[in-house]
């Protein structure tokens, strides 16, 4: 009995997801088509130009963005920041140091330190 090895295909939305890119800013035939494992291992290991400039450019998924700004995507939200930003968006974001993103900011990094502090407590619970 031989088994075939069928080849594991994905959306174009969760291949864009998984390169940490914004689906509606990459090519159409990205876009049209399904993409395989193969396929999504070539673009991140030899990624094409088109896939540079997004991930240097963008415009970038709300992910990215909450990242690139040190925000949750909550706060990003309550911050009234629902669209995709480019690059230059989002340094100019930082530079004018809006109240919303310094406050989401002080709550971002409490949250971090309280996951650090009961990390250490459950380490310390295990030794």
């Amino acid at each position: 009995m031989t088994s075939h090895q069928s080849t594991q295909t994905m959306k174009p939305a969760t291949a864009a997801k998984k390169l940490g890119v914004y689906l509606e800013a990459t090519p159409a035939e990205f876009r049209e088509g399904v993409v395989s494992r193969a396929e999504l291992n070539e673009l991140q290991a030899n990624p094409p130009q088109w896939l540079q400039d997004l991930r240097l450019n963008g415009p970038h998924p709300r992910p990215v963005v909450a990242a690139k700004l040190g925000v949750s995507i909550a706060g990003l939200a309550r911050g009234g920041v629902t669209e995709p930003l480019t690059t230059e968006q989002i340094e100019a974001l930082k530079q004018e140091g809006p109240e919303w993103l310094v406050r989401e900011r002080a709550t971002q990094a409490e949250v971090r330190k309280e996951s650090a502090r009961i990390k250490k407590k459950n380490a310390d619970r295990q030794a």
